[in-house]
C-alpha cells in the first residue's frame, strides 16, 4: 500500500453517519479544507454543503481558517475550514475529567516517574498491536506510516498520512485527539506518543503541532528514510517534543 502524492488524501470510513456528522468528521480529518472539495469527496451539491457549513459555523463547530500572511488573490479567494476544539469534542469518548483528576492523583500519591511509566505503558500497547504488520510492510516507511495511521485511527485520532510536495517527507496527521483534556494538563502523553512513533517507524520524528497546544491538528513529520529500530526508548526522538507543551 502507498500513499497517494496527494496532500489531502482521506481514508476516514464515514459513510455511515450522517450527514452533517460527516461534513464535520472530514473537515476533522483533512482540514483545512474548501467547500468544494467537501462537497466532491462526498458527492453533495454545493447548496447542501452551503447549508452545512453554515449550521456547522452557528454551533461554534467549524471557523474559516485564514493563514497568516497570505494575500487574497484575484476573484473570489476559496473559503477553507477547519474544527473548533468544541467541534472536535463532539466526537471525543471517554471520561476526561475523571481521567484527569485520576492521573494528578497518582502524581502526587506516587510522583512524576509514576506519569511517565503510565504514559509509556499506554503507547506502548499501541506499537505491540501493529508489530506484525509493520514487520509485513519491510523498510517501505510510506506502507508503515499508513499501518500506524491505520491504527491510530481506529483508536479515534482520524488520522492520515500526507507527503510533502518535493521534499522525502510525510507527515502524520491527527485531525482529533480523544484524549484532549487529558494531554493538555499532561504533556507527557503527547511526548510518549512522539517516541512511540518513532520507536515504531524506526526513525527520528518531529513533533510540529499539537491539538492539546491549540492547534487544528497533532502533525508529526516523517523522514522517508529506509527504517532502522532504534536503541532505546530514550534515543528513539529527541527532536520529537511536542511545541507549546
Amino acid at each position: 500500500m502507498s500513499v497517494s502524492s496527494d496532500p489531502k488524501t482521506y481514508s476516514s470510513p464515514v459513510d455511515s453517519l450522517p450527514t452533517r456528522e460527516r461534513i464535520l468528521q472530514l473537515i476533522i480529518t483533512d482540514g483545512p479544507i474548501s467547500a468544494n472539495e467537501v462537497a466532491k469527496q462526498l458527492s453533495l451539491t454545493a447548496a447542501g454543503i452551503r447549508r452545512h457549513l453554515s449550521e456547522l459555523q452557528t454551533q461554534g463547530h467549524i471557523v474559516l481558517y485564514e493563514p497568516a500572511g497570505k494575500a487574497a488573490g484575484p476573484g473570489r479567494p476559496a473559503r477553507f475550514f477547519v474544527a473548533t476544539p468544541a467541534g472536535q469534542n463532539t466526537l471525543a469518548k471517554g471520561y476526561e475529567k475523571i481521567a484527569v483528576a485520576a492521573l494528578q492523583y497518582v502524581r502526587q500519591r506516587n510522583g512524576q516517574d509514576a506519569i511517565d511509566d503510565f504514559a509509556e505503558a499506554e503507547m506502548d500497547k499501541l506499537r505491540s498491536d501493529i508489530e506484525p504488520a509493520l514487520e509485513r510492510a519491510g523498510d517501505d516507511m510510506e506502507q508503515r506510516a499508513e499501518i500506524l495511521a491505520q491504527e491510530l485511527s481506529r483508536r479515534g485520532y482520524a488520522a492520515t498520512v500526507r507527503s510533502v510536495p518535493g521534499a522525502p517527507i510525510l507527515q502524520l496527521c491527527q485531525g482529533h485527539c480523544p484524549v484532549q483534556d487529558v494531554a493538555a494538563q499532561f504533556p507527557e502523553i503527547c511526548e510518549a506518543e512522539t517516541r512511540v512513533i518513532a520507536q515504531t517507524l524506526g526513525v527520528h520524528v518531529q513533533r510540529l503541532a499539537t491539538i492539546a497546544s491549540g492547534e487544528h491538528v497533532c502533525t508529526t513529520s516523517i523522514p522517508i528514510v529506509e527504517s532502522a529500530q532504534t536503541d532505546s526508548p530514550n534515543t528513539a526522538a529527541k527532536s520529537g517534543r511536542p511545541e507549546g507543551n
